[in-house]
């Protein structure tokens, strides 16, 4: 799912310079010297000289039991128990949609087809499945990302409310699907078309269940939202370092952003399933919204982590995903 996306130009800050503490004080304490030297005799002198330096040890005392009062947050880090359930998910995952006759096809499959005219059968199905979701994927970009920014401690930043308010405004514009049979297998946003989502031929004919498509459909969502003026990039900065950490997987700026709006149309993908239950097994339907990443080819390039390092890095930042793909619960 490649996004093409015009970027505003880089606008670098600056700030003064401050003095430190450190600084401060010895810079006061040379002027007192100065001043006392001229007033007091040899005597005096030596006293008040020692008391400075008796001051200079408090200082230093004080300055470091305060660093000590404040120690680095811990590493995150997973269990033994965790590993195993992640490893575990995936296998079901892909299990799943071997099963499924509504599994997605995965990507490099996709990318193996010929591409399909507008006018085959299952791109019309597929077209009018996105549009039928279309409103109901609009309303779950919008929960998902309230719900990871408060996971993410970034609802508390400065210019939050008006960042995420321009963000949804754009997702709720969003009106119409375009099939395209040159995009291929993948969907796509361009920003300078703001109300408009593009999907190859092969990727409406390959995604063939409701949560596969609410999952792709958010994905871009997430994209337009952004928009021009990054207005989500304190988010996916904190994804994309939270999943780095647990993974040891290179995750920074493009490739923060990807995962994040895979994140999000999973995290769309369980709010639909539980507004929407039927008698498709929970791990069947929670499968859907990953499974196109079930490669035997697994490619990846400087904007996107490969399809099975995504679908490892969604199940390890997701402990509700990967619990609910292996217990059912």
């Amino acid at each position: 799912m490649k996004t093409m996306k015009k970027r505003d130009a880089v606008k670098i800050k600056t700030r003064r310079h401050k003095d430190t503490e450190p600084q401060r004080c010895a810079a006061t304490r040379a002027s007192l010297v100065v001043a006392l030297h001229r007033r007091v005799s040899a005597s005096s002198l030596l006293r008040v000289i020692f008391f400075i330096v008796l001051l200079s040890f408090s200082v230093v005392g004080q300055k470091e039991r305060r660093t000590a009062s404040h120690p680095e947050r811990a590493r995150e880090k997973l269990s033994s128990e965790d590993l195993e359930t992640i490893d575990k998910a995936i296998g079901v995952v892909c299990l799943e949609r071997q099963r499924d006759g509504r599994g997605s096809l995965p990507i490099d499959d996709m990318q193996k087809r010929p591409s399909l005219p507008l006018e085959a059968p299952e791109v019309i199905r597929g077209a009018a499945r996105a549009q039928r979701l279309l409103p109901v994927a609009r309303q779950l970009v919008v929960s998902s990302l309230l719900r990871l920014s408060a996971t993410y401690q970034v609802d508390h930043s400065q210019n939050y409310k008006v960042r995420i308010g321009r963000a949804i405004a754009r997702v709720q514009a969003v009106s119409r699907i375009k099939p395209d049979i040159d995009a291929r297998d993948n969907a796509s946003v361009l920003l300078k078309s703001p109300h408009t989502i593009t999907f190859g031929t092969i990727f409406l004919a390959g995604l063939r269940s409701d949560e596969g498509m609410i999952s792709v459909l958010v994905h871009e969502l997430v994209h337009i939202g952004d928009g021009n003026g990054d207005e989500l990039r304190l988010l996916f900065r904190a994804v994309g370092d939270r999943a780095a950490n647990l993974t040891g997987l290179h995750i920074r700026e493009q490739r923060a952003e990807e995962l994040t709006c895979d994140l999000a149309g999973e995290l769309a993908v369980q709010t639909f399933i539980a507004n929407s239950p039927n008698y498709d097994p929970l791990p069947r339907r929670l499968a859907r919204a990953v499974e196109h990443n079930c490669v035997d080819e697994d490619d990846s390039d400087d904007e996107h982590l490969s399809p099975r390092n995504t679908l490892r890095a969604l199940l390890t930042i997701d402990a509700t995903l990967r619990r609910g793909i292996v217990f059912g619960k």
